[in-house]
């Protein structure tokens, strides 16, 4: 039985460092982030820190704002792009 990367760290510890990357690479504040998502600048830094997990509609959006696919915001891909 294979272990998982998520067995040692938690989907936040994970998920966190592609939101910030995806934000700063697309030249945004979490403040114009929130101007343009309408997420709040608190959530988005809690996961940003990994504090909290965005719902699955959080996702859902961001994914479409960043034109990436969930799956590469959490981190089970490194391919950024969507498959359809």
């Amino acid at each position: 039985m294979s272990t998982r990367k998520y067995d040692t760290m938690s989907l936040g510890d994970f998920m966190k460092n592609n939101l910030k990357k995806l934000r700063k690479e697309n030249g945004l504040t979490q403040l114009s982030l929130q101007m343009k998502t309408g997420i709040e600048q608190a959530l988005l830094s809690k996961y940003e820190t990994g504090d909290r997990i965005p719902p699955t509609e959080t996702l859902v959006l961001l994914a479409d704002y960043y034109n990436v696919s969930i799956d590469y915001i959490l981190c089970r891909t490194d391919n950024p792009e969507i498959n359809k």
